[in-house]
């Protein structure tokens, strides 16, 4: 059971996690933070040591709650070209997803953060890193049964997945078009069976 101090944490990140996905961090100001949660600087400051650990704490719940959500959809094979395969299909739908949040988080944050906060930003290139690591491991594992071809080169493989999606998921915002998405994922999915299925 959670502590007062952290049903307290857990109540404005939940409130602030939208704002500062919207807004961007630069943008967001103590005044959002105290008018989302009804609270007063002191309450908050009470259980965050500044804007900063707010805004880090707010994108890892929303990323948290993402990836949460790919690796459930990923349930669906126990196969890792399958799980390859679901990655592409849980981002055929992201369109309506990201914008129910505001905007795709790690676009978002990644990008505001560049020139504005440098701890912030360590958080989305850990998202990043750790993404393209999952992706790596299920091309290992694949090639290691047998479902992948020996010369696929993993760590490529993921780069090229994961900035494929990430251009789309910038090109569906910014048009408001969802075929950028489901084009990219069809173009992936092609690529995995054309050059990586054995």
């Amino acid at each position: 059971m959670l502590t007062k101090a952290e049903q307290t944490s857990k109540y404005i990140i939940e409130k602030v996690a939208p704002i500062f996905n919207q807004k961007g961090y630069a943008a967001t100001s103590m005044a959002d933070i105290t008018a989302a949660t009804g609270l007063t600087k002191g309450a908050l400051y009470g259980n965050f040591k500044n804007k900063e650990a707010i805004a880090i704490a707010s994108f890892n719940k929303t990323i948290n709650d993402l990836l949460k959500q790919v690796a459930k959809h990923q349930e669906q094979s126990g196969s890792p070209l399958g799980k390859l395969l679901l990655i592409t299909d849980f981002y055929r739908n992201y369109f309506e997803y990201s914008n129910a949040l505001g905007g795709c988080p790690i676009l978002n944050i990644g990008v505001d953060s560049t020139h504005q906060n440098t701890k912030l930003l360590e958080q989305v290139q850990y998202v990043i890193q750790k993404t393209q690591s999952h992706i790596v491991k299920l091309v290992e594992w694949g090639i290691e049964i047998g479902e992948i071809k020996t010369d696929v080169d993993a760590r490529a493989f993921s780069k090229f997945l994961y900035s494929r999606i990430q251009g789309a998921i910038f090109m569906s915002q910014t048009m408001q078009d969802k075929s950028y998405l489901t084009d990219a994922s069809d173009e992936i999915d092609k690529l995995i069976h054309s050059e990586l299925k054995n």
